[in-house]
C-alpha cells in the first residue's frame, strides 16, 4: 500500500493529486523552485522540498534532484502529474531504481511513444520525407513534449527553414530535446482523443472520447467528453486504436490517444501521451471516477473490472489562463487578487494574493462544468464564468464565455481553426458602460462630509478611468439631501462596495472591489483609476517599442541595429515567457533610432525595447 506520494509537479496539476491523495488518506510532498517557495502547491502538501533555482531546467527537469527530494522525504512512491517530466522514461526508471514506486506507464512503453516520430512507426505510419509546394501545408512538430510548444505551420516552402529552427529552440527550452518532424496540417480537423487506463494484468479500457478542437498556439482551451457529432462507427473505431496502441508497448496506467479526424470523418494517428492529460476531468465526470485514484490503484497492482463504467451526460472543461487573447495571447503577470468560480469544480494552483510569475505557465484554472445534455453543461459553465470574481492581470475569461456560447461552438461544428475565424469577433471589448459611474459614486457614497442637508446642490464631481484601452469621464453630484445623483440614472444605493443604479425602472448591482488606490473592478470589468493630470514622465516618444510582457529577450533579428531600416510588422526580436517565445514586431515603418534590448536581458512590462523614427511617407 503507497503511504506517502511526492508528487513531481506543480501548480493545479500538484493540488489536484494532493486532493486524491488526502481523501485516500496517503501523505503528500511537493517539490518547489525557489520561484515557487510561497506557491499553493507547496503550501498544502504535508511536506515540502526545495529545488534551487527558478528555471524548469535547473528546477522541475532535475530528475536526480527529484529523486533526492522523494527519498529525503520518505515518500514511497512518485506521481509525475503532466508535463515536465512526466514523459521521460530516464526519469521514471530513476524512481524506481531508488526503490520508489512509479505512479505511471512502464519506462519501455514511455520510451515506445515519447518520440511522435516513433510513436508512428509503431502504429505503422510512414513519416513525412522531403517537403515539396504540393505538401503545403505543413506542420512542424517536436518530438518530445507538447502542449503546443515546438509547433508551427508552414504555408510556403522558403518559410520552413525558419520554422525548424524556431520550433527546435522552443523544444529544448521547454523538453530538453530539440528533435522535430514534419507532417501534414489536416486544414479544418478536429482534435479528438481516447482516454485509456490499463492495468497490470492486461485489462485496458476506453473511457470514451474527448473534443479538443478549441486551441490557441496548439495549445487547447476547451475541452469536452463526449466529442459531439461523431458516428457510432467512427467511436468505435477511435477506441478500438487507443486500446491496440496501448496493448502494443504493454502500457499500465492512465493515458490518451490522439487524433486528427478530417472533415470527410477520416482519423488520422497524432500520438500517445503517456501520462495524465490537462483535461482529464471531463473523462471524470462523465464516468463518475477518479482516475488519479485509479493510477494510484493500479499501480499498487489491483486490476481493473473487467468493463468500464457508464458513460453518463456530458462535461466540458474551459482552461483559465492569465493572458490578453486580443494582443497574440500575450502572458500577464502580477497579483491575483481573487478567483472564484460559482457552481462547477474549479481546479487551480493559485488564491487569492499568490503572484503569476513569468516562469511557468500561465493556466490560472479549469473551470468543468457536468450536466445531461451537452447544451445544458455548456451553458451551465458559461453561466458560472460569467459570474466568476477574477481580480488581477487580464485573462481569457470574456474568451471562454463568447465560445461556449458562440453558434458554430454549440451546433457542434468547430475545428482547430475556430480561432482563426472568430478570434476578432470574440475579443472585441464590451465593458459595461455604467462601470465609470458606479466605481465613481462607490467612492463618493451620499455621506456627505458637510452633512445631510445641503442650502444648495454642491457642484459636479469629476472622476476619470481607463476602461478597456480607453479613457472614461463622468460627473457626480451631491444632491441638497445629502444623497447623490448623475444624469440619465437613478442612484438607489451608493456604498463602497455596492452601488445600485436604476435605469430606465430597471434597477442593477453593481460589485465594487479595489486593490493599491487605482486598480479597480466593478463586476466583471476592470478600470484603472486615473489621476486629474497626467503624469508627462509617464509618456513614451512616438514608434516607441515596449514590453508587452515581462519576460526574457532570447534572439534579435540579424542584422538589426540602429540606423537599419523596418517595416511596419517586421520581427525585431523574440521574448521568452511562460514557456513561450513570442515575437515583437515594428510599431512602425522607419529607421530604427535606438535599441535598448540586450541579449539574454530580463525586461519588465511596458520597457522600453526600441524606437522607431516614423518615415515621412507614413506620417
Amino acid at each position: 500500500m503507497i503511504t506517502s506520494v511526492l508528487v513531481a509537479n506543480r501548480g493545479e496539476i500538484a493540488c489536484r493529486i494532493f486532493r486524491t491523495c488526502r481523501e485516500l488518506g496517503i501523505r503528500t510532498v511537493a517539490v518547489h523552485s525557489d520561484a515557487d517557495e510561497n506557491a499553493l502547491h507547496a503550501r498544502v502538501a504535508d511536506t515540502a522540498v526545495r529545488l534551487p533555482g527558478a528555471a524548469p531546467a535547473e528546477t522541475y527537469l532535475r530528475a536526480d534532484l527529484v529523486v533526492k527530494a522523494a527519498v529525503s522525504a520518505g515518500a514511497d512512491a512518485v506521481h509525475p502529474g503532466y508535463g515536465f517530466l512526466s514523459e521521460n522514461a530516464d526519469f521514471a526508471r530513476a524512481v524506481i531504481d531508488a526503490g520508489l514506486v512509479w505512479i505511471g506507464p512502464p519506462p519501455e512503453a514511455i520510451e515506445a511513444m515519447a518520440s511522435k516520430t516513433r510513436a508512428k512507426e509503431l502504429m505503422g505510419i510512414a513519416p513525412l520525407g522531403e517537403v515539396t509546394d504540393s505538401d503545403l501545408p505543413v506542420l512542424v512538430k517536436a518530438a518530445a513534449g507538447g502542449g503546443g510548444r515546438g509547433m508551427l505551420i508552414v504555408r510556403r516552402l522558403e518559410e520552413l527553414g525558419a520554422a525548424l529552427e524556431g520550433a527546435r529552440a522552443e523544444a529544448a527550452s521547454a523538453f530538453g530535446d530539440g528533435e522535430v518532424f514534419v507532417e501534414p496540417y489536416v486544414e479544418g480537423g478536429r482534435h479528438v482523443e481516447v482516454q485509456v487506463l490499463a492495468d497490470a494484468h492486461g485489462t485496458v479500457w476506453a473511457l470514451g472520447t474527448r473534443d479538443c478542437s478549441l486551441q490557441r498556439r496548439h495549445q487547447k482551451v476547451i475541452e469536452e467528453a463526449p466529442a459531439p457529432g461523431l458516428s457510432e462507427g467512427l467511436v468505435e473505431e477511435l477506441c478500438a486504436l487507443a486500446v491496440r496502441a496501448a496493448h502494443a508497448v504493454s502500457y499500465v496506467g492512465a493515458g490518451t490517444v490522439e487524433f486528427l479526424v478530417a472533415p470527410g470523418g477520416r482519423a488520422h494517428f497524432l500520438e500517445m501521451n503517456t501520462r495524465l492529460q490537462v483535461e482529464h476531468p471531463v473523462t471524470e465526470a462523465v464516468f463518475g471516477i477518479d482516475l488519479v485514484a485509479e493510477q494510484i490503484r493500479v499501480a499498487e497492482g489491483h486490476a481493473l473490472e473487467e468493463r468500464p463504467p457508464r458513460a453518463r451526460g456530458h462535461a466540458v472543461e474551459a482552461r483559465l489562463y492569465a493572458e490578453d487573447p486580443a494582443a497574440e495571447w500575450a502572458p500577464q503577470t502580477g497579483t491575483l487578487h481573487r478567483l472564484t468560480v460559482p457552481g462547477v469544480r474549479l481546479d487551480t494552483g493559485y488564491e487569492g494574493g499568490d503572484e503569476i510569475g513569468v516562469h511557468y505557465d500561465p493556466m490560472l484554472a479549469k473551470a468543468i462544468a457536468h450536466a445531461p445534455t451537452r447544451a445544458e453543461a455548456l451553458r451551465k459553465l458559461a453561466g458560472a464564468l460569467e459570474r466568476a470574481t477574477v481580480h488581477g492581470p487580464a485573462t481569457n475569461r470574456d474568451l471562454l464565455v463568447r465560445s461556449l456560447r458562440h453558434a458554430e461552438f454549440t451546433a457542434g461544428r468547430m475545428d482547430t481553426g475556430f480561432y482563426d475565424r472568430h478570434l476578432a469577433a470574440l475579443t472585441t471589448p464590451t465593458p459595461d458602460p455604467l462601470a465609470p459611474l458606479a466605481a465613481a459614486l462607490s467612492e463618493a457614497p451620499g455621506r456627505s462630509r458637510f452633512g445631510g442637508f445641503r442650502n444648495l446642490p454642491s457642484q459636479p464631481q469629476t472622476r476619470r478611468y481607463a476602461m478597456a484601452g480607453e479613457e472614461h469621464e463622468v460627473h457626480y453630484r451631491h444632491t441638497r439631501a445629502g444623497g447623490l445623483e448623475a444624469d440619465g440614472v437613478r442612484v438607489v444605493h451608493a456604498g463602497a462596495d455596492l452601488v445600485v443604479l436604476e435605469v430606465d425602472g430597471v434597477q442593477r448591482k453593481f460589485e465594487v472591489a479595489r486593490y493599491g488606490g487605482d486598480e479597480v473592478y466593478v463586476n466583471a470589468t476592470a478600470l484603472k483609476a486615473l489621476p486629474r493630470f497626467p503624469d508627462p514622465a509617464a509618456q513614451h516618444a512616438p514608434g516607441s517599442l515596449l514590453a508587452p510582457m515581462p519576460g526574457t529577450v532570447v534572439k534579435v533579428a540579424d542584422g538589426l541595429a540602429v540606423g537599419a531600416a523596418v517595416k511596419a510588422g517586421e520581427p525585431l526580436l523574440w521574448l521568452e515567457a511562460m514557456k513561450m517565445q513570442h515575437r515583437i514586431t515594428a510599431p512602425a515603418t522607419g529607421t530604427l533610432t535606438a535599441l535598448h534590448a540586450v541579449l539574454g536581458k530580463q525586461v519588465e512590462v511596458n520597457a522600453l525595447l526600441a524606437v522607431v523614427e516614423v518615415s515621412q511617407e507614413d506620417q
